[in-house]
């Protein structure tokens, strides 16, 4: 048996032979083989890891010409981004700031790809390429891009309207046809998180029980230590199990308050509607004796955001409201509510399409979602050939014949849209509305991966979604320039 610094003197002499027939067989440099006399040497392209300089330096040749970074990069250096700035530009102290050109570019570019994430822009900084090439080396951290992004939002969001009117100016907003759709979007909250108002009572008794225990259990140990070391001790001190209970009871009664807000506002303003019909009808009941339904809820981690039904059953969720031109699928107006029926939003969301385009829409297309006697009322007001759908209709239901002759006298708005929309202009028109409005919700879910809303508070997922409807429309700008 070999000692033990035999075996390792073999082993070295091992490896020398065997580095010796490989430097005798291999040119690893050359990437050359001379074991084969028959086969001729292959020259491969250059490959050099240790080589110092790997990219050009300059940023332009990073990506080839018509990149969506560069056309980003284009379209912020002609924005105007002084409602940013000036801020900075006020305050002289401190460590120098990143440029807000730098800034927005990155943002934007990070909605337009699917990059949401503050850590995600942070980490792309670092290593991907186009996003070096709009941050031009520098490397803002995921604090310096979140806290940004919050402080600026509603700047931010008010790009949207400068981006629209770059599009309009590209012939991509004709007005021709709007189609008007909402999709429930996942709150950043989970609805185990929420509590209805009957459960807020009687959790609130039961800790109030808790409290009141240990309260009396902490004062019986104070008694005993006073009997034991003396009055000296303060005894006020909470207990450490009593923590937890108190701050969740605080919660659940901050709840519950406004739970009970909400309900006299609500009470408060059927009020008022009963005195503009002229006190006509039953009297609602008085705001102060109104007490919150049972089953009304709030959630804990974002109070402002509901349970909705969706594609996937009940989510905690908002409502997100987006009008789009038919001909280009810009979007040309976005909101965001947490209430989960969309009746109230067509005519702020048309009213909001005539002030952003400076035009009225010809038609509007909406599913029956939309349809109620007063939003159809409006649209002929505001002279806007409306198709809106006055019931949910069965994939592959048979529709009734089309009517002939002049519409009878005496229906109802309703009625007058059911003949509409049986006709044969109208059916041609209503089909869009699959090919308009759907595709770009899709195209924000499944391109942009857009299933959950980063920010919390009705205000501030307002400015998230009007920032993901800027970097979209500018997407549409780019594919309309280069594609």
């Amino acid at each position: 048996t070999p000692l033990p610094g035999q075996c390792q003197s073999e082993n070295n002499r091992t490896n020398e032979t065997l580095g010796a027939c490989l430097s005798n067989h291999f040119s690893v440099g050359s990437q050359e083989w001379d074991g084969y006399d028959g086969r001729m040497d292959k020259t491969y392209r250059p490959y050099d890891p240790d080589q110092l300089l790997l990219l050009p330096p300059n940023l332009r040749d990073w990506l080839p010409a018509g990149h969506l970074a560069y056309f980003i990069t284009d379209v912020v250096d002609g924005l105007d981004l002084s409602a940013i700035s000036q801020v900075y530009e006020r305050e002289a102290r401190g460590y120098p700031p990143y440029h807000p050109a730098l800034m927005v570019k990155v943002l934007l570019y990070g909605y337009a790809t699917g990059v949401r994430s503050s850590r995600r822009l942070a980490r792309a900084c670092v290593e991907d390429v186009a996003f070096r090439v709009l941050a031009a080396n520098n490397t803002p951290d995921f604090r310096t891009l979140s806290e940004f992004r919050r402080r600026h939002l509603g700047p931010l969001s008010a790009l949207f309207q400068e981006v629209l009117r770059l599009c309009r100016q590209a012939g991509l907003v004709r007005l021709g046809t709007v189609a008007l759709d909402s999709t429930k979007v996942k709150a950043n909250a989970s609805k185990h998180k929420a509590m209805s108002y009957a459960r807020m009572e009687r959790a609130e008794r039961e800790l109030e029980a808790t409290v009141q225990r240990i309260l009396e259990a902490a004062e019986r140990v104070d008694t005993e230590e006073d009997e034991r070391f003396g009055p000296d001790r303060r005894g006020d001190e909470l207990p450490e199990e009593l923590a937890d209970p108190v701050r969740r009871l605080e919660k659940i009664r901050e709840a519950k308050g406004a739970l009970e807000v909400a309900a006299r506002q609500a009470a408060q303003a059927k009020q008022q509607a009963w005195r503009d019909r002229g006190r006509q009808g039953r009297p609602p009941r008085a705001p102060e004796t109104v007490r919150p339904a049972p089953n009304a809820q709030r959630n804990f981690t974002d109070p402002d955001s509901k349970i909705m039904k969706g594609a996937d059953g009940f989510i905690q969720a908002y409502s997100a409201q987006a009008a789009v031109d038919a001909q280009s699928q810009v979007i040309l107006a976005h909101d965001v509510s947490n209430q989960p029926a969309d009746t109230e939003h067509l005519k702020p969301m048309v009213e909001q399409v005539i002030a952003r385009s400076r035009r009225r829409p010809c038609r509007l297309l909406a599913d029956a979602g939309y349809c109620s006697e007063a939003n159809l009322a409006y649209l002929d007001r505001r002279g806007i050939e409306g198709y809106v759908a006055t019931r949910r209709v069965s994939h592959g239901e048979p529709l009734p014949p089309a009517p002939r002759g002049r519409p009878p006298a005496g229906l109802s708005w309703r009625e007058r849209m059911e003949r509409r929309l049986r006709s044969q202009r109208g059916q041609h028109y209503y089909r869009q509305r699959m090919t308009t409005a759907e595709p770009v919700f899709g195209q924000l879910k499944q391109a942009l991966g857009f299933r959950q809303f980063l920010l919390r508070g009705l205000a501030k997922v307002q400015g998230e979604w009007a920032l993901l409807c800027t970097a979209f429309n500018l997407r549409k700008l780019w594919s309309a320039a280069y594609g």
